[in-house]
């Protein structure tokens, strides 16, 4: 009767662990995807990111340009 008792306990300890290892796989493989998704935001933000500093130094010259001959237009008036 112990025997089998030891026995049972025995295999649910060792379907436990498979059900642990089962379970921790599917969590890192969910992990897994999730960084992959996040790696892929980073990289579209960090290229809007660099579009929007190449439009800002486009702009930039053209608005001391802008201001140099509003002061101009001021002074003549």
């Amino acid at each position: 009767m112990t025997q089998s008792i030891a026995l049972l306990l025995a295999w649910v300890g060792t379907a436990c662990w498979g059900v642990c290892f089962w379970w921790m796989h599917r969590l890192s493989s969910r992990q897994e995807m999730m960084l992959k998704e996040l790696h892929d935001v980073t990289k579209r933000i960090e290229k809007l990111s660099e579009a929007e500093h190449d439009m800002i130094r486009e702009v930039h010259p053209k608005v001391d340009e802008i201001k140099e001959s509003v002061r101009d237009a001021s002074d003549a008036v």
